[in-house]
């Protein structure tokens, strides 16, 4: 009888499913035009494209949902800054609230303002990179010019930058998910994409990533992105646990300190599968995991919600992530009671992807 009524549950399901997919095929069938016409006028130049005097890489993606921009930026700005460059980072700021277009997120030296003004994102960037401005708006152009005027920066980094063609850059790195790069193949908000598969053509390097414990990848990936960029090199990303933080981000234990405790985990990201994945293996049990939208605000009754799960479940530990983090200030003594896991993009080869991206920036 179970195995009948899981079966049944499946059928449902999967109509239902399918159901959507029909009602939403319309609407993306006019997503793809509207994005294809966008991609036409710019190709031809009927629409501007500021270029700034000094060298931009973008990072950005072409799906939606979770590939790693966040710590591929933060990677790249440390790999800048080891080779004598002085980057800023340049993020569109969402999930943010402010009256001001252009925002400061920070100067270089202290971190300015929390993520209820710039987003959950750019704040993380610039806590991780305490050392390189961040500067959030959607007119791009002017928060290049500021971070160059204002805090002499002589190459620029585009957080979530491929969609933006209105500022030219030097190099496009677009990320891929190893496991499902392309979604269904559907363009949203029937699939997961962004702009459809040929955009690649735009691409200057590939980048597929997975988990650094799941190395899964498509077998054709290979062979599909030589039909439609030929040209890009294709690296392999790999997320890994570099350290536990507490709440707050300071240095708390090594991945190492989660083994053999029971562990409570929560996220409100784009990808929760993808911290789940990770998380797992790192404890004696993963007996509880809440998933919150992505960018959620988090409030109160968010709060209570957990501690009661923990009681529930008999966890030892809370387990978050650090952009789930940055959104709990408001919250101090539920924070300094959680531990949160430090993710690191690691791309290889290290050596091949490092010149790539300095050769591209020196011509």
């Amino acid at each position: 009888m179970k195995n009948f009524r899981e079966i049944a549950s499946n059928i449902i399901h999967d109509d239902r499913r399918r159901a959507v997919h029909h009602v939403l095929y319309p609407f993306s069938l006019l997503y793809g035009g509207a994005v294809e016409c966008r991609n036409r006028l710019y190709d031809g130049k009927l629409l501007p494209v500021r270029r700034l005097p000094c060298p931009v890489v973008s990072v950005g993606n072409l799906t939606v949902g979770g590939t790693g921009k966040t710590p591929t930026v933060i990677m790249l700005a440390k790999l800048l800054l080891e080779r004598g460059y002085r980057p800023a980072v340049l993020s569109r700021g969402y999930g943010g609230k402010s009256g001001s277009d252009i925002i400061v997120v920070s100067d270089g030296r202290s971190v300015l303002v929390d993520h209820t003004v710039a987003g959950d994102e750019p704040v993380l960037i610039a806590k991780s990179l305490r050392s390189v401005p961040v500067i959030t708006g959607t007119r791009r152009h002017r928060a290049g010019i500021i971070a160059i005027d204002r805090f002499r920066a002589n190459v620029l980094i585009l957080d979530d930058g491929f969609q933006h063609r209105a500022l030219a850059r030097n190099v496009d790195i677009v990320l891929l998910d190893a496991a499902r790069p392309f979604g269904n193949g559907c363009m949203l908000p029937r699939g997961m994409l962004r702009e459809p598969m040929k955009s690649l053509s735009r691409a200057t390097v590939i980048v597929a990533t997975a988990s650094a414990q799941g190395r899964e990848e498509k077998g054709n990936l290979k062979e599909t992105l030589a039909a439609y960029s030929p040209a890009a090199p294709l690296f392999h990303g790999y997320r890994r646990v570099a350290e536990i933080t507490d709440g707050f981000l300071n240095p708390a234990g090594t991945p190492e300190s989660l083994a053999g405790k029971k562990v409570l985990a929560f996220s409100g990201i784009a990808n929760p599968e993808g911290f789940q994945k990770t998380a797992a293996p790192l404890s004696g049990g993963l007996v509880r995991f809440i998933t919150f939208p992505d960018h959620h605000r988090y409030g109160g009754g968010d709060i209570d919600r957990i501690r009661r799960a923990q009681q529930e479940s008999g966890a030892d530990c809370i387990l978050t992530t650090e952009k789930d983090a940055v959104k709990l200030v408001d919250f101090p003594d539920f924070v300094r009671n959680i531990s949160v896991l430090r993710i690191v993009m690691e791309i290889q080869p290290s050596a091949a992807f490092e010149h790539t991206i300095l050769e591209r920036i020196a011509t």
